[in-house]
């Protein structure tokens, strides 16, 4: 999927844990199948994950992003009724794997990737729960640190553009780049939030239909409130999105802005991942289509 990728194999993971955790070498090391596009996941034993970062960097900076990883994650544990995943421990280099590496505890349930919630009305108000609990944590004083989606629209211009060049053969760029221009737009008048800020299919657990768990909690921070309503175009069809909208009372600036996030995201997926990740890029196309079938007023 990247140019830098780092190739883990299970025979590389044992080697890890037997040598760094020997309390856990009894334990069997099994591959997790995912679309994500950051790490390589293997469970050890029924109750961790560990999580190997796939882009190769310098030691220190991956060390730093872990551990500011796992902080946001204690800091989210048990702050909502959704089960969350828990740091256990961190790892270091070793085996020709050249990274530090996490390991978390391990959350049941099926990704929404593989059990698409997008019909259901109760995962909706279920999501909907999700957001409010995320929203009333306290952020300490905190706002956006300036890094990612969450901040101001207008400072994915450049990326926006490589996108829409790229995309000339995939989708119909004459019309999404006049939805940017008008998206873009959008001020952002309301105070930072907390925000789980990546809530995509793969990051979110479903169980009969219901709000199993999140993923992915290492971005959980301040930033824009309608960063999070991502969730409403990529994961929800049109009756569960308006369940949702309804729920959390959003205004048209807000819900406006969510759709311009989610837009922003899912043009980086649709021409990026189109060979090497190709759920990634399935997921973003049918959330542009959303988009694009939804004609309230920008």
């Amino acid at each position: 999927m990247h140019a830098d990728q780092l190739t883990v194999s299970p025979e590389t993971v044992r080697t890890l844990v037997d040598e760094q955790f020997p309390e856990w070498r009894r334990l069997p090391i099994t591959g997790v199948a995912s679309h994500g596009t950051v790490n390589a996941i293997f469970r050890i034993g029924g109750r961790f994950t560990a999580r190997f970062p796939l882009q190769a960097g310098h030691v220190g900076s991956i060390r730093r992003r872990l551990e500011s990883e796992a902080e946001a994650a204690r800091e989210l544990a048990g702050r909502t009724r959704f089960p969350t995943p828990e740091p256990v421990a961190l790892g270091e280099p070793g085996a020709g794997y050249p990274l530090p590496w996490s390991v978390q505890t391990w959350l049941p349930g099926a990704v929404a990737t593989d059990e698409d919630p997008g019909g259901s009305v109760a995962f909706a108000h279920d999501l909907a729960d999700l957001i409010r609990d995320l929203r009333a944590i306290d952020t300490r004083g905190r706002t956006f640190a300036g890094e990612g989606r969450g901040g101001d629209l207008q400072s994915h211009d450049a990326w926006m553009e490589t996108c829409f060049e790229h995309s000339e053969q995939l989708l119909d760029v004459r019309r999404l780049r006049q939805m940017w221009e008008d998206l873009r737009s959008l001020p952002h008048k309301a105070a930072d939030v907390m925000t789980h800020a990546d809530l995509i299919p793969g990051n979110v657990l479903v169980s009969d239909g219901r709000l199993a768990g999140i993923l992915d909690v290492g971005g959980f921070g301040p930033a824009d409130p309608a960063l999070d309503l991502v969730s409403a175009w990529h994961l929800l069809e049109a009756g569960p999105r308006q369940a949702l909208r309804l729920d959390l009372g959003c205004d048209d600036l807000e819900w406006e802005r969510g759709k311009a996030w989610a837009f922003q995201q899912a043009m980086g997926l649709v021409w990026y991942y189109l060979e090497s990740n190709p759920a990634m890029s399935r997921m973003g196309r049918r959330t542009l289509d959303r988009i694009l079938a939804d004609r309230s007023p920008v």
